[in-house]
Formats: C-alpha cells, structure tokens, sequence
C-alpha cells in the first residue's frame, strides 16, 4: 500500500461539539472502531443497491479500516460518548495509490452508523472533510461513491460522471459511480 502525503490541519469547526457528537482527527487508535462502523454501515446501507454475492464478496475488503489513512491527518471520525458514529476523509493520492496531482483531492472511505443515518452527522462529518480539503488548495474533489451514497454526495454539490466498476485486490469488481466537486 503506499504512503499517504497529508498533514494538513483541522478546520476549527470540526471541533465544535453539536448535540454532543464531537469531529477530530482520526488516529491509528481508532482501527478497531471504525472497522466495525465500515462492517456496520455497509452491511447494512449497501444491501438494498447491490447484490447479495457482490456484498459477500466485497464486504471483507472494502470494511477494513486502513491505519494509514487514519493517520494521514484528514481523515475524520464524529463520535459521542466514545463511540465513533460516521468517520471519513480525503488524501491528495487516488484510493488506488496513484501519486496526487496539485489542486486534486479523493474522499475516502466514508461511512455513517446505520443507527443515525438522515441525521446531518454524514453531512456534518463532510463539511470537515470539503473545508478540509479547501484549506489545502484542493479545488477538484473526486469521489467514488457507492451506488447508495450517490444522492447524499449530490446534495453536497459533487456531480456524477458515470458508473464505473472499481477492481477490489482481489480481482472483485464493485460497482460505483464516479463523482467529482469543483470549489470555484
């Protein structure tokens, strides 16, 4: 896996508490439980939009928490007391290890506890991620979002470009759509 180039800082309004669900920096600590709110919400949000030998198939490789990118420093967790309840981020390299280009970034690896999902804690987490990434001069943000998430990545202004199949390291083919958010 390659090195992830980021050290950008927080934005101050992550760290402002709403209803007591507080956004910081994720770290290497934070593995174990942001692997099981990846098993938790995928299993779950993913099941009505894909099939059930596709999920079988990619579930154990797409909800495994990737301790580099906890550690890259704009990868974020929302949690409340103590319980990690959406995490997600963005990295100026490409979710395949392709080196970042200047102004380019890619969301990565976002999930919201089936618990509170259509709660605004997704949207919340992700208006720290985009200030984020605006911060550090990205003004093309890219995602491949999961045919699920698709809508919510529209109502933060990303546009879909297409459906694509994203090869998994396995060989699986996972269907997703390619969407892309340009800052002006």
């Amino acid at each position: 896996m390659p090195e992830l180039h980021q050290t950008h800082p927080i934005p101050s309004p992550c760290d402002t508490p709403r209803d007591g669900a507080v956004v910081r920096a994720a770290m290497p600590a934070d593995t174990e439980g942001v692997g099981r709110l990846l098993a938790r919400s995928y299993r779950a949000l993913l099941a009505p939009d894909y099939a059930p030998a596709t999920l079988k198939d990619a579930l154990p490789l797409i909800a495994l928490a990737n301790p580099r990118l906890l550690s890259c420093g704009t990868y974020y967790v929302l949690e409340r007391d103590d319980r990690i309840l959406a995490a997600g981020g963005w990295t100026d390299s490409s979710p395949h290890g392709t080196p970042g280009r200047r102004g380019v970034g890619h969301v990565r690896h976002v999930a919201v506890d089936p618990e509170v999902v259509r709660q605004g804690l997704g949207a919340r987490l992700m208006a720290c991620v985009l200030g984020s990434a605006r911060s550090a001069g990205v003004v093309d943000l890219r995602c491949q979002s999961t045919l699920t998430a698709a809508p919510f990545y529209a109502s933060l202004g990303f546009e879909a470009q297409g459906r694509i199949d994203v090869r998994l390291p396995t060989g699986v083919l996972f269907p997703a759509i390619q969407m892309r958010r340009f800052e002006s």
